[in-house]
């Protein structure tokens, strides 16, 4: 197959395999859990760092361009409009998530259970800092009616991370398990 093609086709997979785990969501607030975490880490550990990195970018274009991709949406808004409220630096975390996680997996980290969550882990830190940052202290706009002056750093970890950190532990051990397991299986990356 072409290379540019079997690229295109994989962006085209993992934007629509985004699209589908948002979701796939339980309704809290502010941010809510979907299965998001888990394809964002899967994209990088099989994509690797550019590929993983530029699919986010994909993703995130086409909902910045007005599509209900993004979890909540249309309901919550679309566009900019969505990407500037509390869920903002959690989807520029996508795109640290798959880059640092594909970039360790790249290195063959994903090859056994103890690298792959590790590597894992490291992208999971990649997709809460920003997002944490972003509930702490906002970004200070109201072009789109949104008073994004932030809740603080105690209360963005008490509901930007807490919340989540089970949930995506559980998810980090599932990958982490099958990863190597389907490397072998596979014999390597896509």
């Amino acid at each position: 197959m072409n290379p540019w093609l079997k690229r295109a086709a994989m962006l085209a997979l993992g934007v629509a395999l985004m699209w589908i785990s948002a979701k796939i969501r339980v309704a809290t607030l502010p941010v809510p859990v979907t299965m998001q975490t888990l394809v964002v880490i899967a994209i990088g550990m099989a994509y690797g760092a550019r590929m993983g990195a530029a699919t986010m970018i994909a993703y995130l274009a086409l909902g910045a361009a007005g599509q209900p991709v993004f979890a909540g949406t249309p309901e919550f808004g679309v566009g900019l409009a969505y990407m500037f409220g509390p869920t903002g630096g959690y989807l520029v975390g996508f795109i640290a998530a798959a880059a640092v996680t594909g970039w360790l997996a790249e290195r063959g980290w994903d090859r056994n259970v103890l690298t792959a969550s590790a590597a894992m882990a490291a992208g999971i830190v990649a997709l809460f800092l920003p997002g944490v940052l972003w509930l702490a202290y906002g970004f200070p706009i109201t072009a789109f009616g949104a008073d994004l002056s932030g809740v603080g750093l105690e209360k963005a970890i008490a509901y930007g991370v807490f919340p989540f950190i089970w949930i995506d532990a559980m998810k980090l051990a599932l990958a982490a398990v099958g990863f190597p397991l389907i490397w072998r299986l596979l014999g390597g990356r896509f």
